[in-house]
């Protein structure tokens, strides 16, 4: 846990990178368009709140049908508040673990993305916190 609050103070520096003026379909092949002379700054798209965002690496299939797969980097806001249906990092006695958030009638329930594992809903004397909301979710499909 240490080092998650380390990596809190880290500051975010700038890395624009082009960005094609086309979009690329996942269907049918189409021509290209002109390439376009923008550029995406990766921390301002990822990273809007800097001082309270940081990434860790997901373990585990929990949460697989989200998109979100062992070993995929996760960009977490500890700004944010979670809504219903949110992706979180929460602390349960001590254990981190990554889970849709949902409360109702007072009652939090932490639910995986993956029907064999079971909903999570704290139980009395348990302790649990909220860390961040997930708002990303960074894949690598190939090392370079």
């Amino acid at each position: 846990m240490h080092s998650i609050l380390q990596l809190l103070s880290v500051d975010v520096s700038p890395l624009a990178i082009p960005v094609a003026g086309c979009t690329v379909h996942a269907g049918f092949p189409s021509p290209a368009d002109d390439w376009s002379h923008e550029r995406i700054d990766l921390a301002k798209l990822l990273v809007p709140h800097p001082a309270c965002t940081f990434f860790v690496k997901s373990g585990g299939l929990s949460m697989k049908d989200a998109g979100i797969g062992d070993g995929d980097l996760l960009v977490v806001d500890r700004y944010l508040r979670p809504l219903n249906g949110d992706i979180v990092v929460a602390v349960l006695d001590s254990d981190f673990t990554v889970k849709h958030f949902s409360k109702r009638n007072g009652v939090v329930r932490l639910s995986a993305a993956n029907p064999t594992y079971p909903d999570i809903v704290p139980r009395e004397g348990q302790t649990m916190e909220i860390w961040g909301v997930v708002t990303a979710c960074v894949k690598r499909f190939r090392k370079a």
